[in-house]
């Protein structure tokens, strides 16, 4: 027989305090231990008066749950607590002190279980809190160590052997790898040279590496991850208010009941019975329970919860959609092919191009410069350097005016030139001028993921999606052939940002609808859908438009969070449903004299105890978290 927290929206590491928790815990011990000593003493000594006062001691230990009970009834809080002080008053004035020390155990015995099954689905959590250093080694000159708050931008940091990193930043000298499984789930060593990205959090290999911080620690990508946690396992979904609201209308029916019993046999024993054995429990810890283990779970798949109640719903949603890059494609385009004029080679355009594409942050960028890079070409340096929307990047490469812009922009600059210009094909295209005078197209795809069609198949026959579409900026023609690559017929393409709103909000009335995007272009039609996921990366895990975020940008982590939700549902239910139904046959046996005040007492701890670990199971994974292959 649990406390009652209805009203709190919180966690209970943030309303009860140790020194309550740690009350409640003796109390708990002492009850229990004074339970074995009168059994003891009853089989030793039967029927000795002197037997009966180690119950009062029991009792009287108890007493710190009435007063609680009291601060509450002053605040109108009434809750299981109300059930439980009745049951405690009623065995003292029946003499019925065997029950009440039961009750007494129940009570805080309730609030201990609790505390182990809320710490154990919050392993994760926890885990992520502990995880993080302290110290840092700042080099300037000699190496200094500091505390991690101190920590500033532009600070070079030595992360030496296993140690775990403590700020995203940038690797400026060494060569190693880094072991990020905390951050997204999947137990592979990423490579680190100069130039790659750190993340805090992750745990450096057999190599010291020198790190530039990008962030203080703070404001961390790790910090944000576990923020976004906490703040989740204090959301309340639909479940837990529907737990929260039986459990407030439960107290007057289980005193209702008592009552009515009381007053239709004559038999206090039986409206004491009654009392003991009516609980919500099931409802007040096992649904938070099974909410909180979801949550941890996901955290250790790398999936991040921002929206608990998308838990209810990711398995009931009907419509898919995707956005095209990056979603069912790697969303790292290739170069293609490279048509030049006749006057200018492939090798000296690329060169060229990729000279003054270092310089650029564009997506385009990378897929020049690994080209170049795979062809062995040297690059020059480039000066003059600008790169201003609806212009493109320009400069001056080995004394060439270079330009790489798009034909669309080229068409509103220079519309003769532009005119000569073949005209493109599918895929993503970039016109590079050099002198002034037209020298080639860049033609790039970005490749769908290998699961893609596997994955779009896997949606309708294995969890009922009706319908699977793409909802894309991109031209129709690129999206179309996308479409028929991975077994979508149903596209919308040259949408804006406000068209995808519009058209997801049609399609959420219709049905409930998981969007999948990448968390920033799309955060409008993310925050539209009844479930969205952004695949992310550093600056997507704060977005207030995802309900959830995929560390690892991986069609199988969609798969897991599905089979996480519906997995969650079925147990929460089972305990809740299951839990009460058992309480409400023990309140009819127990109004029928079946069942004396000990023992319903005794039957509505072991329920208890069962309901709290059924719930326990949503955070230990199965054998098989997903059938997608």
């Amino acid at each position: 027989m649990a406390t009652e927290k209805s009203n709190v929206d919180s966690t209970p590491d943030e309303h009860e305090s140790p020194l309550q928790r740690t009350i409640y815990a003796s109390i708990a011990v002492i009850a229990l231990t004074s339970l074995v000593v009168f059994g003891v003493l009853h089989q030793v000594r039967a029927d000795q008066p002197e037997n009966v006062w180690v119950l009062y001691f029991a009792l009287a230990a108890g007493t710190p749950i009435l007063f609680d009970l009291v601060r509450k009834l002053v605040k109108l809080d009434f809750g299981s607590d109300l059930l439980a002080g009745i049951s405690i008053v009623t065995s003292i004035l029946m003499g019925e002190y065997l029950a009440g020390v039961f009750v007494v155990l129940m009570v805080s015995g309730g609030e201990t279980i609790e505390r182990f099954a809320v710490e154990r689905a919050s392993s994760v959590l926890a885990a992520l809190a502990k995880r993080m250093p302290t110290i840092a080694h700042r080099k300037n000159g000699a190496i200094v160590d500091l505390p991690i708050e101190a920590i500033q931008v532009g600070d070079k940091l030595v992360v030496f052997p296993h140690e775990i990193c403590p700020a995203d930043g940038l690797v400026i000298e060494g060569h190693g790898t880094m072991d990020e499984s905390y951050l997204t789930g999947e137990p592979y060593q990423v490579s680190k040279t100069p130039g790659a990205e750190v993340i805090s959090g992750a745990l450096n290999g057999n190599s010291a590496l020198t790190i530039e911080t990008l962030r203080r620690p703070e404001e961390s990508r790790y910090a944000q991850i576990i923020r976004v946690m906490r703040a989740s396992e204090s959301d309340r979904p639909h479940l837990r208010r529907l737990g929260d609201q039986l459990g407030a209308l439960y107290t007057p029916l289980a005193v209702a009941i008592a009552v009515i019993t009381w007053v239709v046999t004559g038999e206090p024993r039986r409206f004491l019975a009654v009392m003991v054995t009516a609980t919500p429990c099931p409802l007040l810890i096992a649904i938070p329970v099974a909410v909180i283990g979801a949550i941890s779970l996901a955290a250790r798949r790398g999936i991040i919860i921002r929206r608990p109640a998308i838990l209810e719903m990711v398995d009931r949603c009907k419509i898919a959609i995707f956005d095209k890059t990056g979603t069912l494609t790697y969303g790292k385009p290739a170069l293609t092919s490279v048509a030049t004029e006749p006057s200018f080679s492939r090798e000296e355009v690329l060169a060229r191009t990729a000279s003054l594409e270092r310089y650029s942050k564009h997506p385009l960028a990378t897929a020049i410069l690994e080209a170049a890079s795979a062809a062995k070409l040297p690059l020059a340096d480039a000066s003059q350097i600008s790169e201003r929307p609806g212009q493109g990047l320009t400069g001056v490469v080995e004394g060439e005016t270079i330009q790489v812009t798009s034909r669309s922009k080229l068409l509103k600059q220079q519309p003769e030139l532009a005119a000569k210009i073949p005209t493109e094909t599918v895929g993503l295209h970039c016109v590079v001028l050099i002198g002034g005078k037209y020298a080639a197209t860049l033609a790039f795809r970005d490749q769908p993921r290998a699961d893609s069609r596997r994955f779009v198949d896997h949606l309708g026959p294995n969890h009922q999606f009706d319908r699977v579409m793409i909802i894309s900026g991109d031209q129709e023609k690129e999206v179309r052939a996308l479409a028929d690559q991975v077994g979508i017929t149903e596209i919308y393409a040259s949408q804006s940002p406000e068209q995808k709103l519009a058209r997801v909000k049609q399609l959420t009335a219709q049905a409930p609808t998981l969007y999948l995007g990448d968390g920033i272009n799309d955060a409008p039609a993310l925050a539209g859908s009844t479930v969205g996921l952004a695949f992310g990366n550093v600056s997507d895990i704060t977005s207030e438009a995802s309900s959830a975020v995929l560390l690892e940008s991986s069609l199988q982590k969609v798969d897991e969070l599905i089979h996480i939700g519906h997995r969650m549902r079925t147990i929460a239910l089972q305990s809740a449903v299951g839990g009460m139904a058992a309480s409400l046959i023990a309140m009819g046996l127990a109004s029928l004299g079946l069942l004396s005040p000990v023992e319903g007492a005794v039957v509505q701890e072991l329920i208890d105890i069962v309901a709290v670990l059924n719930a326990l199971r949503v955070a230990w994974p199965p054998k098989q978290l997903s059938d997608f292959q």
